[in-house]
């Protein structure tokens, strides 16, 4: 049996940045040969990034993907590569992009991978199955292909499939059974969620199964707006044994000898393709680099505990926005809370001290230990610690207006919003909001006061898992004989926006531990009221919640994107009309 050496190119390119994109592959390539690969993959649309939304519709952006991947397979090949061949995934089209093909039925922009070797765009296949759900909206932006493309390299007949077409039964991996291929590639855009590592390996392994074929799957990292993508990549034979896994957040270069079954004479397919699908066949001619030195192990890395896998993603997430937006640094309020105190952790892990800036914003309200515990989270930190007492203003405010009650309360929130936005204005800082997924969901938030700010770290992290979190980073810090980062009395004291004499959150809202058990049936599982009953929830607590969360559409429709890291984030996965007499409570 022959053998080849894979090497699965897990990195992080950037929407829209073609020629940074490019210089990855041809930087990324370059190890690989390096290392003594013989087929190199990169993730979906490595060329444009991930996903790249109504872009598709920009006919310059096509045309400019179409060239980015002639010009990078005659760079390749001046670089001294084209012996090489390299799966790249990119945006192509066949007719015009338009946001309904029923014009021209079958024609439209094309979600893309292509073999480029000896400076040329040998094979090219365009994505079968095509998601619609959750984050994923490829009917909008895509044609679906219909013909399945393997190439024989190095004597294994290879099929190329693009992440969606692995997450279905059917279609490119039947087709390859029936095509007799010796490897299947996947290439993937597959966004990170809590647990989705659980899921990742039994369905490659069923699909494995299916094709009869040793499985190359590669995932990007980095992070894309509310998007993360984990890596996770990984090869899998047909009996489904995990031949080798690389590690999640990080860029890596995953290389493994795998033997594969020689190619035969092409098999004689009898009868329809699945899906109705086609087979094209491409040769990729002459011999391949030898892999040369000892055998090549890729290892297998395990995933992690998932309160260190969210952290990591948090933490992935928040940089790649800051850094791909070009943002020089952040700026925060720093309550003393347990909120704000992993906000500020996960952005000294994500950017370094040198480039977080925490406000404590005290009232004359705000409670000694308050004060107290944000000065000590400085300390742990090393971040940029500033004092802004904000009761002048207020009492400004208060001199010319007549206010009470839950007004004045906002007003020192909106205050707290004014000063932070205009250190944003002044120094050049992203600010970061950080109210949890708990808080959005029952509109437990002032608009335009604690809810300013240009991107939400923790917009996805229910505040039970927040305590979780701020547990775990601390623990992990003494293990390495580091300095915990969050102050234990930011967790153990009962949350408080002190925003009046003694309030406490319990105060306007049921304890936590009962509150997101609600929350994550009805906001993540959909469930009604009725499900909820009989899930043992109180009914009267059930009603209360659900009356708080239907009424808070329109704050969260106004609320900062943050990293998406469950099965429904607020935002691109759960779309709510805001205007909607529909009503699940009593």
């Amino acid at each position: 049996m022959p053998t080849l050496r894979l090497a699965l190119s897990q990195v992080n390119p950037t929407v829209g940045d073609l020629a940074g994109n490019a210089d990855l592959v041809r930087r990324w390539t370059r190890r690989a040969a390096d290392a003594g690969a013989q087929l190199v993959l990169f993730p979906e649309m490595m060329l444009t990034g991930y996903p790249v939304e109504d872009l598709v519709f920009r006919r310059s952006f096509v045309a400019a993907s179409q060239a980015a991947l002639h010009r990078l397979a005659a760079d390749l090949a001046a670089d001294g590569l084209g012996d090489l061949p390299v799966v790249v995934g990119y945006l192509d089209a066949d007719g015009p992009p338009q946001i309904s093909s029923a014009a021209e039925p079958g024609r439209g922009a094309r979600n893309a991978a292509a073999l480029l070797h000896r400076g040329a765009v040998v094979a090219t296949y365009f994505k079968h199955h095509l998601p619609n759900y959750g984050v994923f909206d490829e009917d909008r932006y895509f044609v679906p292909g219909d013909t399945l493309t393997v190439v024989r390299v190095g004597g294994v007949d290879v099929a190329l499939t693009v992440c969606e077409d692995l997450w279905q039964a059917g279609g490119p991996f039947a087709v390859a059974r029936q095509a007799g291929v010796g490897l299947v590639v996947n290439i993937n855009g597959s966004p990170y969620e809590l647990n989705k590592d659980d899921i990742r390996l039994p369905l490659v392994r069923r699909r494995a199964a299916e094709a009869g074929a040793t499985i190359a799957y590669v995932n990007m990292i980095g992070g894309q707006d509310e998007l993360v993508f984990e890596g996770d990549s990984m090869i899998v034979a047909p009996d489904g044994t995990l031949l080798a896994r690389a590690p999640q957040f990080v860029e890596h270069l995953l290389v493994h000898d795998v033997e594969l079954p020689a190619a035969a004479a092409p098999l004689a397919v009898h009868g329809e393709l699945a899906d109705g699908m086609r087979l094209v066949r491409t040769p990729v001619e002459a011999a391949l680099p030898p892999a040369g030195g000892p055998a090549a192990v890729g290892g297998i890395m395990e995933p992690v505990a998932d309160e260190a896998e969210v952290w990591h993603a948090l933490v992935l997430g928040l940089r790649d926005y800051v850094d791909k937006n070009r943002f020089p640094s952040v700026v925060l309020g720093l309550s003393g809370g347990i909120d704000s105190a992993v906000v500020a952790a996960l952005a000294v892990d994500a950017l370094g001290p040198d480039r977080v800036v925490g406000v404590s914003l005290p009232s004359q309200h705000s409670s000694e230990h308050s004060l107290a515990d944000a000065e000590d989270l400085a300390k742990r930190t090393g971040l940029d610690y500033r004092v802004q007492p904000i009761q002048p203003m207020v009492d400004t405010y208060l001199a010319n207006m007549s206010l009470s009650g839950v007004a004045v309360e906002n007003l020192q929130a909106r205050v707290r919003g004014v000063i932070l936005m205009a250190l944003s204005n002044q120094e050049g800082h992203l600010v970061l909001t950080t109210g949890n997924k708990s808080e959005l969901a029952v509109g437990y938030s002032t608009l335009y006061g604690d809810s300013v700010g240009g991107f939400n770290p923790v917009k996805d992290v229910w505040k039970t898992l927040i305590w979780r979190l701020a547990k775990w980073r601390n623990a992990d810090a003494a293990r390495r004989g580091e300095t915990p980062p969050i102050p234990e009395s930011s967790i153990g004291k009962p949350p408080s926006a002190e925003l009046s004499p003694g309030q406490l959150d319990s105060d306007t809202l049921p304890d936590y531990q009962v509150l997101d058990p609600i929350l994550i049936g009805y906001v993540d599982g959909d469930l009604g009221r009725d499900g909820l009953v009989a899930a043992g929830h109180d009914p009267a607590v059930i009603d209360r919640v659900l009356r708080m969360v239907d009424t808070a559409e329109y704050k969260r429709r106004q609320s900062a994107p943050g990293t998406k890291i469950s099965m429904k984030a607020f935002g691109r996965d759960r779309r709510l009309p805001i205007t909607n007499r529909w009503r699940e409570h009593g």
